[in-house]
């Protein structure tokens, strides 16, 4: 997930850390996740909570000439994806997704990717996001489908749910708040009235090259995952983890797997 601003709610600690567990792959979601934002050929370009640079990077590459400004409230984070590119288009900064640090009407689009359900009031951040936006002008969100399209993530918290309570009930909180669901990302744009706002489903995929390389990157205490598994105690930990390499391998030799992701993404266009 890139991880949030506007009083956020997820552990962002360490950029390199967030890179590996999940940056690697926000890099294959932000292209698709352009191609349906389908903002238009000139003016700046916002990315609000843009982590370690997944989205912000792809739009300063894909418009070599427009000025791209990356917000995360997370400093590590803004640091790695500022120590990431070269790109002479791109600015990044430190800022609240509530209170973004520009005028009205400022960008002629906007992204969001994977932060909306992190942060305590996500209609208050759209909101924002309107404000500093053209209107007219196209907005696009994503957020993570963890119900039903997250493989990841349910191998890790459906087994640790099986073994400890706790790991259920964050499992469950995190996997049926109202952005988890199909019509959740839909529902807030519609009440934030947007113009002819519309859903689609993307998918990518995850490439592990074997347990350890989806294991490590989830210990690295970025996330509800990093948070959850840095409080255990070393022996429960140490069965969490020979239980979800039971349910990486599924009964085949540890190596290769490639799992599926989709996320949940809406855009809008600012009245």
């Amino acid at each position: 997930m890139n991880p949030p601003g506007g009083g956020s709610t997820y552990h962002a600690t360490d950029g390199a850390s967030y890179e590996v567990f999940l940056g690697r792959w926000t890099r294959r979601l932000a292209e698709p996740l352009l191609d349906f934002a389908d903002f238009p050929a000139t003016g700046r370009l916002l990315d609000v909570g843009c982590g370690t640079g997944s989205m912000v990077c792809a739009m300063g590459a894909r418009w070599p000439a427009r000025s791209v400004i990356g917000t995360d409230i997370a400093w590590p984070y803004i640091a790695f994806a500022h120590s990431r590119t070269r790109l002479a288009n791109l600015h990044f900064e430190v800022a609240d997704a509530a209170r973004l640090p520009h005028p009205n009407a400022s960008f002629s689009g906007a992204a969001t990717q994977l932060v909306l359900n992190f942060v305590p009031d996500p209609a208050a951040v759209l909101r924002e996001i309107q404000r500093v936006t053209i209107p007219g002008c196209p907005v696009v969100a994503a957020v993570w489908d963890f119900r039903g399209g997250l493989v990841y993530q349910r191998i890790f918290w459906d087994t640790a749910a099986g073994i400890d309570p706790a790991a259920a009930a964050t499992r469950d909180k995190l996997f049926s708040g109202p952005l988890a669901l199909p019509e959740g990302l839909l529902q807030l744009f519609e009440s934030a009235r947007f113009n002819r706002a519309q859903r689609t489903s993307i998918a990518i995929r995850m490439d592990y090259a074997n347990f350890n390389d989806y294991w490590q990157p989830l210990c690295s205490g970025q996330g509800p995952v990093g948070t959850y598994l840095v409080g255990l105690a070393p022996d429960l930990r140490a069965h969490i983890e020979e239980a979800v390499a039971s349910a990486y391998r599924s009964g085949a030799p540890d190596g290769p797997r490639s799992l599926t992701a989709a996320a949940w993404a809406v855009r809008g266009e600012v009245r």
